[in-house]
């Protein structure tokens, strides 16, 4: 049986975590956001917030060449020494496959829309809105210092979209990627959510 699976990619302050949890209430999915990233530590040995930095904060340095990363070669009998970021990277991606074999799900993050992209029930969705929506949310609903807030924006999108880059080869935000694209500040949390459902049960069947 092939479970059916949305996965949420999202700039920082769209509100994701609302949606999806209130949008997994409502199908009656399971959700993974944090719990992927518990998953992936336990299964891994890497700290849990190891493993959530790798995502929000890929710098320009974290870009370096994967043809020549060591690896491990069970078939040579050899053990290299994998650098842990992609070590990270292929767990997530282990425990993604594992959840869309486990039941219906809701899956943010992680360029779950990419390890998951040849998955036959499968709906990608990008979150996106206005910046000044976004830094309110952040400031208000996030506790962020508004000094700092909007280059905290900037780094954990800019971060995102470096992930994403290295390990798809496809920028971040391109619509191919996704099967919906919504903006939440034109939408609001129950719009996206409302949005995102028809468009589910149009694909998946209620």
């Amino acid at each position: 049986m092939e479970y059916s699976i949305i996965t949420i990619s999202r700039e920082f302050g769209t509100g994701a975590r609302l949606i999806g949890n209130e949008l997994a209430r409502l199908l009656g999915y399971g959700y993974y956001d944090r719990a992927l990233i518990e998953l992936a530590a336990e299964k891994s040995g890497l700290s849990e917030e190891f493993i959530e930095r790798t995502e929000e904060k890929a710098s320009n340095s974290f870009l370096y060449n994967l043809a020549t990363a060591a690896y491990i070669s069970a078939d040579m009998g050899m053990q290299y020494s994998i650098p842990v970021n992609d070590r990270a990277f292929m767990v997530q991606s282990e425990v993604i496959r594992e959840i869309a074999k486990s039941g219906n799900s809701i899956i943010v993050g992680r360029c779950a829309d990419f390890v998951l992209k040849d998955h036959p029930k499968l709906l990608r969705v990008f979150l996106y809105a206005d910046k000044a929506d976004r830094l309110k949310r952040i400031i208000n609903e996030y506790g962020q210092d508004p000094k700092t807030a909007e280059a905290t924006l900037n780094k954990i999108d800019k971060g995102r979209s470096n992930y994403h880059k290295f390990y798809t080869g496809t920028p971040w935000k391109s619509l191919e990627n996704y099967d919906l694209c919504i903006n939440t500040s034109a939408t609001g949390i129950n719009g996206a959510v409302m949005a995102i459902k028809a468009v589910a049960e149009e694909k998946f069947g209620k």
